[in-house]
């Protein structure tokens, strides 16, 4: 478990939704009917299956079970022994910004002693190991049932301690402390860590209770419960509610994606066989989470990855490659891929779709061009290059894409070639490619080239990453002439993308809305996948209420994480008192998560429930007071009610309460510089603005209204500056562009204003 990074919260001068969390699945009772004429001749409806003791599993799956005792399943968590512990507990120390940790044992038991809450060494027993190879955590137990997860890991390979975040320093107060909330193991790992994990958390008293039927991934995990299975007089797969050989790999595959992917729960009420998205909301291809050609970026397992696969099209399943019970793969080096990609007849399952493949020898050097078993050769080391989480564990790309060194040129993206060939540049490996299979091929536009359109606005990259994106290495014949709205609003309505695709781009659209961009989201609110229904219910947020309406149907939507996005972006008005309920009873299932409040709040607070929806911020400011929306939004809340002086006092105890200056303190910034504007207390607004813009650059919101403030109070020529510095980052933005021909209007550049408002014209088509 890793939470990687800090969390920059974005600001806004409207509510800030920080968290989706599902509503209830609202069953209508069928009518009673008349019973069939001879009752005994209907055989009995079995009883819903529970959980049962695994233990009896292995008499009649003896193959099963031996494949699985010892896998990455079987030992997930374990409770601290000296058969399971693999670290060095012989007085063994860990020095790390002024904290000294020492490992130790005691009275035959695993202790750890190093800061605390408080930020004082104390000893803390490790109660349970997470993870075995490479790396293993240790769960720490605090108070009110809390597990956490130390940051400071053993490295297996290299029998070694080390810290997660090697390069931040870290305290008690920080966020990405082992005694904060992203640590957590009840809301962050339990559920994958364990089997029928019930998490139990008392709001009242800030407390857990959690509890698992078995303390690994075991079989029920997958399977679902077992109970009619072992009472069966006929024991079968009819005895579940899903089958993993069936010819649509859907149900398997969203049974591994609830564990394998980036992913937010959205309810406790999972359901083998029921589509993923009824508990869970997977997270699209965002700038934080993906580069723009969808490669991965942080920490996202493999789902999303695969989704964009041609592989996952054309019906290919997870245990195609992996034995799901052991976890191995299937067959060694490159003969796991060429069962399917080879000079003969593909040997696939009858349920793959084979007609697009070729019949050639894949497996050669006229293929890869690389020396057979030198790096290169393995079909992996291009199609599936890895990247290194956690500080040690390497994790593959599941979208087997074709590479692309053209686009790492012109978009910073990884590149696979130059992973080995480390002294060599993109470039480079572009032309070798070109040399192999000819200069011209594929120069159209790319989903790259729009997403890498709009990813700086989204997500603050790399110094090298934002090297390579100026405008003569972003510079191509088929991108020059496109713009980033139009070419997003093509990806959309393609439906021969990935859904998972559509869906992002759809996402990304929010940004640049029109009337080209409505009629795109009107239609996809009637799309076959959930994906680009959910993204399409998000995306009317920015619009009208009157437009909004559109997005009505939805909220019947029979899968959960849409109807929560429809709900959500509704007019408020519109919704009747069941579905608000329903809705806040779901933000309660995950009452634990400062973000559940602040939705609470922000649907009280849009039904002018003004009270509760203070109360609902205060919450959320009780479960973490470094929660800087909740600041934010209460703020606002009390700016509304008239009551500004009350805001900004709320704004200064948010700040207060930061550890430290950073993205994570924009939002707080912003909002106090717009709360001293209405103060007429310029000078200290201006100061206000400037740090959040600082503090956030990629935020163009942040840029604008600095620019406006400045050019406001005199200083026109650093506001137009500033706004100016912002267009370049984002060349598409209205309020810029609007910004900018006003002022050259004003200042007699009639010229200049024709050439923003034709730009700003263009943004909107």
């Amino acid at each position: 478990m890793n939470w990687r990074g800090r969390r920059a919260w974005g600001a806004s001068l409207i509510l800030i939704l920080v968290a989706v969390i599902a509503a209830l699945f609202y069953r209508q009772s069928r009518s009673p009917v008349d019973p069939p004429p001879s009752v005994a001749a209907v055989p009995a409806a079995r009883p819903a299956a529970t959980f049962v003791d695994e233990s009896s599993c292995a008499g009649c799956h003896a193959e099963q079970a031996q494949a699985w005792h010892g896998s990455h399943h079987d030992l997930a968590m374990q409770e601290a022994t000296d058969a399971t512990v693999l670290g060095n507990f012989d007085n063994a120390t860990f020095s790390k910004d002024g904290v000294r940790t020492r490992f130790f044992k005691r009275d035959g038991k695993y202790w750890i002693n190093t800061d605390g809450e408080d930020g004082r060494p104390t000893d803390f027993e490790v109660k349970y190991t997470f993870g075995v190879e490479p790396l293993q955590q240790y769960l720490l137990a605090l108070e009110r049932g809390r597990l956490q997860a130390f940051t400071v890991a053993w490295d297996v390979n290299e029998r070694r301690w080390f810290h997660l975040y090697p390069e931040e320093r870290i305290d008690h107060r920080d966020p990405l402390h082992w005694t904060r909330p992203a640590q957590n193991w009840n809301f962050m790992c339990a559920e994958c860590h364990s089997t029928d994990v019930k998490k139990h958390f008392d709001l009242s008293t800030g407390s857990y209770s959690t509890s698992w039927q078995q303390i690994d991934v075991g079989c029920q995990a997958c399977h679902g419960p077992a109970s009619n299975h072992v009472t069966s007089n006929s024991p079968g797969k009819q005895d579940f509610s899903l089958d993993f050989a069936a010819a649509d790999a859907t149900a398997q595959i969203e049974t591994c994606a609830r564990c394998h992917s980036r992913r937010s729960v959205i309810s406790s009420d999972y359901r083998h066989g029921e589509r993923l998205m009824q508990t869970h909301l997977p997270s699209l291809l965002t700038a934080d989470l993906y580069f723009p050609d969808g490669q991965i970026r942080d920490e996202v397992y493999e789902y999303g990855s695969f989704l964009q696969s041609k592989m996952h099209a054309k019906g290919v399943r997870c245990s195609d490659c992996h034995e799901p019970h052991s976890l191995q793969l299937r067959r060694e080096g490159n003969q796991l891929c060429t069962g399917c990609h080879n000079a003969g007849a593909p040997a696939a399952r009858p349920s793959i779709d084979v007609s697009g493949l070729q019949h050639k020898d894949y497996d050669s050097k006229a293929h890869h061009f690389h020396e057979p078993g030198k790096p290169g050769s393995q079909c992996v080391d291009c199609h599936a290059p890895s990247r290194v989480y956690m500080q040690v564990d390497p994790r593959r790309d599941h979208s087997f894409r074709i590479p692309r060194p053209d686009i790492s040129d012109r978009l910073g993206t990884p590149d696979a070639c130059t992973e080995c060939h480390e002294k060599r540049s993109a470039k480079w490996a572009a032309e070798q490619v070109a040399k192999w299979y000819g200069p011209e091929r594929r120069q159209e536009v790319t989903v790259a080239d729009a997403f890498a359109m709009t990813q700086g606005a989204q997500f603050d990259v790399s110094g090298a990453e934002r090297a390579s994106r100026s405008p003569a290495a972003q510079a191509s014949p088929a991108t020059a002439a496109v713009t980033p709205d139009r070419e997003l609003q093509r990806i959309a309505s393609d439906a021969s993308m990935p859904a998972i695709v559509r869906a992002s781009a759809i996402e990304r659209l929010q940004a640049y809305p029109s009337e080209a961009a409505l009629n795109v989201l009107q239609s996809a609110t009637r799309d076959a996948d959930p994906l680009v229904r959910m993204a399409a219910a998000d995306a009317f947020t920015l619009f009208p209420p009157a437009q909004r309406a559109a997005v009505l149907p939805l909220v019947n939507d029979p899968v959960r994480a849409v109807r929560l996005a429809a709900i959500t972006s509704a007019p408020p008005e519109r919704l009747n008192a069941n579905s608000i309920a329903e809705y806040e009873r779901a933000q309660l299932e995950n009452a634990d998560q400062p973000g559940a409040h602040i939705n609470i709040g922000n649907m009280r607070a849009s039904l002018g429930r003004v009270a509760e929806a203070e109360a609902a911020y205060q919450t959320a400011i009780r479960l973490d007071e470094t929660f800087s929306p909740a600041y934010v939004n209460l703020a606002d809340l009390k700016s509304r009610a008239g009551d500004n002086g009350m805001a900004i006092a709320v704004l200064q105890a948010g700040l207060d309460a930061q550890p430290t200056e950073g993205p994570q303190t924009a939002a707080l910034h912003h909002s106090m510089g717009l709360a001293l504007i209405r103060e007429r207390r310029y000078d200290d607004a201006i100061a206000e603005l400037r740090t959040a813009a600082k503090q956030s650059p990629t935020d163009a919101r942040y840029a604008y209204v600095l620019g406006v403030a400045l050019y406001d109070t005199g200083k026109k020529q650093e506001g137009i500056a500033t706004l100016e510095q912002a267009l370049r980052r984002h060349p598409t933005d209205r309020d810029l562009l609007g910004a900018l021909a006003a002022y050259a209007r004003d200042a007699g550049d009639t010229q200049a204003a024709a050439e923003y408002m034709k730009r700003m014209s263009g943004a909107s088509n």
